[in-house]
């Protein structure tokens, strides 16, 4: 049984492993005449990178993509794509007085006891490495929807890591892609990267966070009821992220503590004749449906769970053992969720897309007004 693969019409199959010789996405239904080169998903990739500033691991991947099929005079075909990205800078040897450990918080004991075996190697397949194949995919799906919905923009930012808070009064959209934090806000990104760099040099400690997705000028009519709800994909895709332990959409958890009229998003009809809202508590979807706002999710990180700081655990055999995970970690995993987000976003919006083309067609039927 192959649990590799997501989505419907643009499917995307990862493989490869942390410390392996590559790794990589098989991407299939791409619409084909969509231009496309390597340097087109680069940017994405150089976004996720690591070893780029000391807020991150210090492992140095260039993380080049190459495309080996699916393309040709730099545009699609509709064959599968397929994209590799090679392993440049592992270092194994830092991972051998774990093989036969189990790293609390990790997922070493659940992959030893379902399969049998595992790759201590950087956490082999369960490593977040995977996720460069992700958003190297996610590029392909930023390409596809520039052609066909020119002007939809996908944005992630973080919102919170530990203690620190976003103060949304200071939002700024063109600030994100200014600091190694993709904070919307210039003024605190000081504040945030002396409290990460306390708790990664003096507490040998690391620590989570908040992650939000916006997607601008998604067109209305994307999901349907039930079974294939935009915000169920798009959760699903979220939650599949190393690490993610939550997700929400719009208002989320909050909006348990809202009553009917605060939470209710009021109808208006605009001067160009399109509804306009009142809000945006829905998150952009109802009934799993777009609305034409901006659709926006949001997922919590789990903190890193390699640290220095000794940890109990037990060994294969069952005995006791002191854990301290030695080798080059993140000291907040949510910084590099962030472009790995964005390319799940893109994903399954394209793959949505796709789903309303091909039941519906072009736009949506019911006319108001």
């Amino acid at each position: 049984m192959s649990m590799n693969s997501f989505g419907h019409i643009f499917r995307v199959t990862t493989w490869g492993e942390s410390h392996g010789p590559a790794l990589g996405a098989t991407v299939d239904g791409c619409p084909p005449g969509v231009p496309l080169e390597p340097e087109m998903l680069q940017v994405w990739l150089d976004k996720r990178r690591p070893g780029q500033n000391k807020n991150t691991t210090a492992r140095n991947e260039p993380d080049q993509v190459r495309i080996l099929s699916g393309v040709y005079e730099g545009k699609t075909t509709g064959t599968p794509i397929q994209l590799m990205i090679e392993n440049t800078d592992q270092r194994s040897k830092d991972y051998g007085e774990i093989e036969k450990t189990f790293r609390p918080g990790h997922a070493d004991i659940t992959y030893w006891q379902k399969y049998g075996i595992r790759d201590p190697r950087g956490g082999g397949r369960s490593s977040a490495r995977e996720t460069a194949a992700r958003v190297a995919a996610g590029g392909v799906a930023r390409e596809a929807l520039k052609a066909l919905v020119p002007g939809l923009e996908i944005k992630g930012y973080m919102t919170q890591m530990g203690e620190k808070h976003l103060d949304r009064s200071k939002f700024d959209w063109d600030a994100i892609d200014d600091n190694p934090f993709w904070l919307p806000d210039a003024s605190a990104v000081q504040d945030w990267e002396d409290y990460l760099q306390y708790l990664r040099v003096k507490e040998n400690d690391s620590v989570g966070a908040a992650i939000e997705v916006c997607v601008r000028g998604a067109p209305v009519g994307l999901g349907a009821p039930v079974y294939a709800k935009l915000d169920t994909d798009l959760a699903a895709a979220m939650m599949s992220i190393n690490a993610v332990k939550g997700v929400e959409i719009g208002e989320g958890m909050a909006a348990a503590g809202l009553r009917g009229t605060e939470n209710a998003d009021e109808i208006f009809l605009g001067n160009d004749g399109k509804p306009v809202f009142s809000s945006n508590h829905a998150g952009g979807i109802l009934g799993g449906i777009s609305s034409g706002q901006d659709i926006v999710v949001r997922f919590a990180v789990k903190p890193t769970s390699s640290i220095l700081t000794p940890r109990q655990s037990i060994t294969k055999t069952g005995e006791p053992i002191e854990v301290i995970t030695k080798g080059r970690h993140d000291p907040c995993v949510g910084i590099r969720a962030v472009p790995v987000g964005e390319a799940m976003a893109a994903c399954v919006i394209l793959d949505h897309l796709m789903l309303h083309r091909a039941q519906i067609g072009e736009g949506p039927r019911g006319q108001i007004g």
